[in-house]
């Protein structure tokens, strides 16, 4: 049996394929914990075993959108800490130089740089000290920072930095993402 989920903000909808009808099944979500709308949903359409489950989701984007979601810090390489806020080429109104700029998802006083550079090669070529890492962490707990994102230049070469700096700033007990873990 394969079903098709899609956890959405207030609603769960999940749709199967079974004996040639179609199954449909709409259920409350549990922002809480979405993974009880879902084997949820699995159980109402009668998936036990030999169960392959697609999911997607929009809470994460709606998160974005509406501008909901916890305070993140964006750590990265120093002098790179407005690399967030320019963005990319793909605008709506590129050459319109009337466009308001978007606002950034994360605001100036949430970005911390930290002295350290790898090489697109992946050889370290400066390593923040440990103080610099302590200083790191009292400026992102002073912050009221929600979490963490880190993303150093060419982390994905030679991750070492990052798992330090993601080492120092676990210990203030918040959620940290590293670049590395989530696009090596």
């Amino acid at each position: 049996m394969r079903i098709a989920i899609d956890t959405g903000g207030t609603f769960t909808d999940c749709v199967c394929l079974a004996e040639g009808k179609l199954r449909v099944k709409k259920i409350f979500s549990s922002p809480a914990d979405p993974s009880r709308a879902v084997l949820e949903g699995v159980q109402a359409l009668g998936g036990a075993e030999n169960v392959e489950v697609r999911h997607g989701t929009t809470v994460g984007t709606n998160t974005m959108l509406e501008r909901t979601g916890a305070r993140v810090a964006f750590v990265t390489t120093a002098r790179f800490e407005d690399t967030i806020a320019i963005g990319r080429q793909a605008r709506a109104r590129l050459y319109d130089w009337f466009a308001p700029a978007p606002e950034c998802l994360v605001s100036k006083e949430l970005r911390f740089g930290v002295p350290e550079r790898v090489s697109a090669e992946g050889k370290i070529l400066r390593e923040p000290t440990d103080d610099d890492l302590v200083r790191l962490a009292e400026a992102v707990r002073a912050s009221g920072a929600e979490a963490v994102a880190i993303s150093l230049l060419f982390a994905f070469a030679n991750p070492k930095t990052e798992r330090r700096m993601e080492a120092a700033l676990r210990k203030l007990g918040i959620p940290v993402s590293a670049s590395h873990r989530i696009l090596p």
